[in-house]
């Protein structure tokens, strides 16, 4: 079997030199976007606007220049997000499109409309079959499935849970309406260590189904077992590691979902992907704000492989030396610092991502192996 191609190139650009939106033009023409047939066709463009307060997310410019290649091959282009089960700017249709704009995805800027894939109130979604080992019917986002060609925009970065958020995940999660994302969450359960909680009430903030109860007499929090989702905003917004997760393989199966929900969106129409290695964050871009890189900014990936550009972006990641001035940094440097050779994991220790792109090789969502191509 012929390895997947993945084409690369890094940030760096003379003075004078091509700027960075047409750099990414050049890439994804190199990579084979062209190779689409888009005449006349919708497109929806998958990416995260960012939340209220978030600074790493994605430029505007990097999504108008995937637009601009989009338009000139005939195709009609929007960008696209579904809404989010947690409080914030995202959670409706019309607070997700004030926080797009205020972050400055405008249409104007964009150059094409705007379309939150779930609706008003993320109901407005489609059951795809799957059929898969831990998903028999994904919930995904109705205008994202009408689309006739897909293509997701990635920021590639660290994250509490799944280890880093790839294009699996902003596919697989990102493309799930408000109940599609619930799914996926579904098995992990959160627990308070109540020697450990402080009683800042930081991480109930971040709850949007009632699942954590202040306990005002011990001045802890405490979980509603019966509410808690296993979103796992809790777990990121927590500074003291009072918050673990009661199912040891809770992210085992978040990432198998996530894959299963992204073989959802992609099987039957034509898909291309494309993930940024910038502003590395240790947490998602959902948080209402971004800690330092754990990274340095290491450059652009595509390829028509979702699986083979993860991994990529993954052994990039790696091969990269760890900023000292971050999330990461501190963990490498406290006195009962654990090595797992692995830049996400030694950043949040919770997370694990490989039985994510494990199980999406099983079911057929790309490969591991891939010749990267450097432009």
């Amino acid at each position: 079997m012929s390895k997947s191609k993945v084409y690369f190139t890094d940030f760096r650009t003379p003075a004078y030199g091509m700027p960075l939106p047409q750099k990414l033009q050049k890439l994804i023409k190199a990579a084979g976007i062209g190779d689409i047939d888009m005449d006349g066709k919708f497109v929806a463009i998958k990416m995260h606007f960012g939340e209220h307060g978030n600074l790493s997310f994605l430029r505007p410019n990097y999504a108008r220049a995937v637009v601009d290649v989009v338009n000139e091959l005939g195709g009609k282009p929007f960008l696209t997000d579904c809404n989010t089960m947690y409080p914030g700017y995202r959670k409706n249709a019309l607070e997700h499109l004030y926080c797009a704009w205020e972050n400055g995805f405008t249409p104007l800027a964009a150059g094409c409309p705007i379309i939150i894939g779930d609706g008003l109130k993320g109901t407005d979604d489609i059951d795809v079959p799957v059929n898969g080992e831990y998903v028999k019917n994904a919930h995904i986002g109705r205008a994202i499935m009408d689309a006739d060609v897909f293509i997701s925009l990635t920021h590639f970065k660290g994250h509490e849970e799944a280890g880093f958020g790839g294009a699996i995940k902003n596919i697989g999660m990102g493309c799930g309406s408000r109940a599609g994302k619930k799914e996926q969450h579904s098995s992990g359960k959160a627990s308070v260590t109540p020697d450990l909680c402080r009683g800042c009430k930081k991480c109930q903030k971040e709850c949007a189904n009632n699942g954590l109860v202040f306990n005002a007499e011990a001045k802890k929090m405490t979980v509603d077992q019966n509410n808690c989702v296993g979103c796992g905003r809790c777990l990121g917004a927590c500074n003291f590691d009072a918050i673990h997760f009661i199912d040891s393989d809770a992210n085992d199966l978040l990432g198998k979902r996530m894959a299963e929900y992204t073989k959802a969106v992609l099987d039957g129409r034509p898909h291309f992907h494309i993930s940024l290695v910038i502003d590395v964050s240790p947490n998602c871009d959902c948080h209402q704000e971004n800690d330092a890189p754990i990274l340095p900014n290491i450059g652009m990936f595509a390829s028509f492989d979702p699986l083979a550009l993860d991994w990529a972006c993954v052994d990039a990641c790696m091969a990269a030396t760890p900023i000292h001035n971050s999330q990461l940094g501190e963990h490498i440097h406290a006195h009962d610092f654990v090595d797992h050779h692995d830049h996400f994991k030694n950043s949040n220790p919770h997370s694990d991502w490989k039985p994510c792109l494990a199980h999406a090789e099983k079911i057929g969502l790309g490969s591991r192996e891939y010749e990267l191509i450097r432009i």
